[in-house]
């Protein structure tokens, strides 16, 4: 294994409310799907005030969390990165169990996500999905 790796670390929120989740729908470089709302940390930056700041980037929600569910690794090979990297990556993606408590939904700009929407738990079998959902969906014990 080449030592040459990146690292990126994220924080994110499962909020579910009245039987639906809050998604944002991930478009960049060519791949989409809907995930989870949230990202990378800024640099300085902890994963519970990373994951509040990116909810509200994506949703237009502020939230407040509740719970951290757990911390999910994940390994992309070089040939996997979308922007071309020659070298794999180890995603450390954090959870937290969150509920909204002011705002209202929007769309981020100018952003790696371009749609938010509340999905009907049952609808999520039929949705272009990344794994990251049904991470955090099993963390809970919902999946």
């Amino acid at each position: 294994m080449s030592a040459a790796w990146d690292t990126r670390i994220g924080a994110y929120g499962l909020i579910i409310d009245n039987g639906k989740i809050l998604l944002a729908h991930w478009n960049e470089s060519g791949a989409a799907g809907w995930t989870l709302p949230g990202g990378g940390l800024e640099l300085g930056e902890d994963a519970a005030t990373a994951a509040v700041r990116e909810i509200y980037e994506e949703t237009g929600y502020t939230a407040e969390l509740d719970q951290l569910l757990g911390v999910d690794s994940l390994h992309i090979a070089a040939s996997g990165r979308l922007n071309g990297s020659d070298r794999p990556m180890h995603a450390l993606r954090i959870v937290y169990r969150a509920r909204t408590i002011d705002g209202s939904l929007r769309h981020e700009a100018n952003g790696s996500t371009d749609r938010a929407a509340w999905v009907h738990l049952s609808d999520l079998p039929t949705l272009d999905r990344v794994g990251l959902v049904d991470v955090a969906l099993r963390m809970e014990n919902l999946l």
